[in-house]
């Protein structure tokens, strides 16, 4: 019989203990985590991640000494990239799962937002309890207005708020200083509705992803660096020609045909740019972890199929349309719609095959093991 050893563990998931007292996660042990919050708690005693990790070394203290095999760690998120900071307390359970071989655990957090992390580490370990540690405070209007300046003295609360705001304001005043108050109305409205579809959807998080891969392939010497930058370029040409597109044959039907018209002018760009990031990772797994070409040879295929037939499908939406000086003909649009989707669909078509063949050549490379008899 396995006997149960227990991981008392607390999460830091915004990285104070980083980006504060410039101590490094994970920690584990008793004196290591004591060292961690007295640390922390020089720089900011306030911060309520001291008490989380005081609440779990006190607890570690008390299951020791019923003699009960126990062992106390902590883990650190990142403080500006939260996605990132899920991967490495991800990693980091890992490795002190390993270390200490414990077999259940015990979360203790401050607050809510660490508790997200939880279904992380139920997927790697038996959570049997969680100690949620919360400060006694007296609950006043000057207890709220020091809590206010404190989130608002956190980069992450002042990005978040502050920036946006500010922003909006500053569009604002040049609406009026140039004197179309009523654009600027327009256009502060539409800039805060675009930032928060970005938050609402997850596209910040995308788009940080894609910067932090961006710099490690940068670091690395990868050749995706290159071709990002390339696509980004492109992507970047496919706007600028979407939108002369969406001014030469503009027309007051309704926002579905600008889109279209807008899709007809920079659709070729948007594949190029994907063609080139899709290649640019095929070359790069290829030399560097040619098992895995499987997962990525299909990108490019899918990317054009997805063009090639969006492409047909504005341009016979529009045939169609009577739109003001379109060079299309309608009963030339039947045509192209007819020829982009069979080669679209083909496109797609083969590059899973080619996705399929690459794995079936993969699994037969690989060595069947041999059974010794006893």
């Amino acid at each position: 019989m396995v006997k149960e050893r227990t991981l008392v563990l607390c999460v830091d998931r915004d990285d104070d203990l980083g980006f504060k007292a410039r101590i490094d996660g994970p920690i584990v042990g008793r004196e290591a985590c004591l060292h961690a919050a007295t640390s922390l708690g020089l720089i900011d005693p306030e911060d309520s991640d001291v008490n989380a990790i005081f609440e779990t070394v006190k607890l570690y203290d008390e299951l020791a000494e019923r003699g009960e095999e126990v062992a106390v760690a902590v883990i650190c998120g990142n403080h500006m990239n939260l996605l990132e900071g899920d991967r490495r307390i991800a990693s980091s359970l890992d490795a002190i799962l390993t270390g200490t071989g414990s077999n259940s655990c015990i979360l203790v957090t401050d607050g809510a937002e660490d508790e997200y992390v939880l279904p992380i580490i139920q997927s790697r370990v038996p959570v049997s309890s969680v100690r949620r540690v919360v400060v006694n405070q007296m609950p006043n209007l000057e207890g709220t207005y020091y809590i206010l300046k404190r989130l608002l003295d956190d980069p992450k609360v002042s990005k978040l708020v502050l920036v946006p705001l500010g922003l909006a304001m500053l569009l604002y005043a040049a609406g009026y200083l140039l004197g179309y108050p009523e654009g600027a109305t327009i256009v502060v409205v539409g800039v805060i509705g675009i930032y928060l579809l970005f938050k609402g959807m997850g596209i910040d998080e995308i788009f940080g992803y894609f910067v932090s891969s961006l710099k490690a392939s940068l670091h690395g010497g990868r050749f995706t660096f290159v071709s990002y930058i390339t696509a980004i370029l492109l992507g970047i040409v496919g706007i600028i020609l979407g939108l002369i597109s969406l001014l030469d044959y503009y027309t007051a039907s309704g926002i579905f045909f600008q889109i279209l018209t807008f899709i007809y002018g920079a659709i070729a760009w948007f594949t190029a740019a994907g063609l080139v990031a899709s290649v640019g990772k095929i070359i790069d797994v290829f030399l560097n972890e040619r098992e895995a070409i499987r997962r990525v040879v299909a990108l490019p295929f899918f990317v054009l199929a997805i063009g090639v037939i969006a492409y047909g499908a504005s341009i016979y939406i529009l045939s169609i349309s009577e739109i003001p000086r379109f060079p299309i003909a309608d009963d030339a649009g039947v045509n192209y719609i007819i020829f982009t989707t069979i080669g679209g669909l083909f496109c797609a078509f083969f590059g899973v095959y080619l996705q399929s063949l690459l794995g079936r050549w993969g699994d037969e490379r690989e060595p069947v093991p041999v059974k010794r008899g006893a």
